[in-house]
């Protein structure tokens, strides 16, 4: 089992330095990946409302046996339940679809910018992480100035914001900003997903000086950037391969030419434009 350490998010709870991606692991068999994952070492499941699988999550949860203050839970709040009462409605339905009496992280998937209710939304979730139902309080794919927006407005500082992230998209600018306010970074897609980032010369060339995987370069990219990158796998071989990245280091060349290899957002998703409901 490997050991994935941990920090301390800008509200004092725990989090990881690596998680599991849960995107598409549904029914039986997605359950038994995460339980998997757990096993292996795994403390952070990430879900999401739009995943449709809260229902597995909560199931791995409960047969992984540990006890629950030892496992991080995310979902987010979709689009369409975006608003102060809309969110305590959707809180309740996604804890009940995990069966769970609190939400460990949650986020906002999307600002959806033109409707324009996300700081109501997030003044909601603060509403549930006083009533002890959320722990952490957060956003995803939110840029600088929705940040600073809602800081402004509510008083409190996002713990988290999940954004995409790889070298191909180092979102330097935005990682100096979480850096400099207390703002967990965590990276969606961190191995850009069907790209060539793995085959990249450099990424292999990095592998073999360092005897591991271009997986690992790349996770450990992240990892040194001061990012928690959320990579999916359903085989445990593959999810032990991701987990174990804390035993060597990339010098400092090394990180600098993968952040040099960018090129730019790899998907359909400007904070700015993108609507998800």
């Amino acid at each position: 089992m490997v050991s994935i350490p941990q920090v301390t998010l800008n509200d004092g709870t725990w989090f990881p330095q690596l998680g599991l991606g849960t995107y598409n692991l549904r029914g039986e068999e997605g359950i038994e990946a995460m339980v998997a994952a757990i096993e292996g070492g795994y403390r952070l499941l990430d879900s999401a409302v739009n995943y449709e699988n809260e229902v597995e999550v909560g199931e791995a949860v409960r047969r992984s046996g540990l006890d629950r203050d030892e496992l991080l839970v995310t979902t987010k709040v979709p689009g369409r339940h975006h608003g102060r009462d809309e969110v305590a409605a959707s809180a309740a339905e996604s804890l009940e679809r995990l069966g769970l009496d609190r939400i460990d992280l949650y986020l906002i998937h999307w600002p959806n910018p033109r409707v324009d209710r996300y700081v109501e939304t997030f003044r909601g979730m603060l509403d549930l992480q006083e009533r002890g139902l959320v722990r952490s309080v957060g956003v995803s794919n939110f840029t600088i100035p929705m940040l600073e927006r809602v800081a402004a407005e509510t008083g409190v500082t996002p713990a988290v914001n999940q954004v995409e992230l790889h070298p191909y998209f180092p979102q330097t600018q935005l990682r100096e900003f979480h850096e400099a306010h207390g703002i967990r970074t965590e990276s969606w897609s961190p191995l850009a997903r069907r790209s060539e980032l793995l085959s990249e010369p450099l990424v292999q060339d990095l592998a073999e000086a360092y005897r591991v995987t271009p997986t690992q370069v790349v996770l450990r990219w992240h990892v040194q950037g001061g990012s928690t990158p959320i990579p999916k796998s359903a085989d445990p071989d593959r999810q032990r391969e991701n987990a174990d990245v804390f035993g060597f280091e990339l010098d400092a060349d090394a990180v600098s030419a993968l952040t040099g290899l960018e090129r730019g957002r790899l998907w359909d998703g400007d904070p700015d434009t993108h609507e998800e409901f």
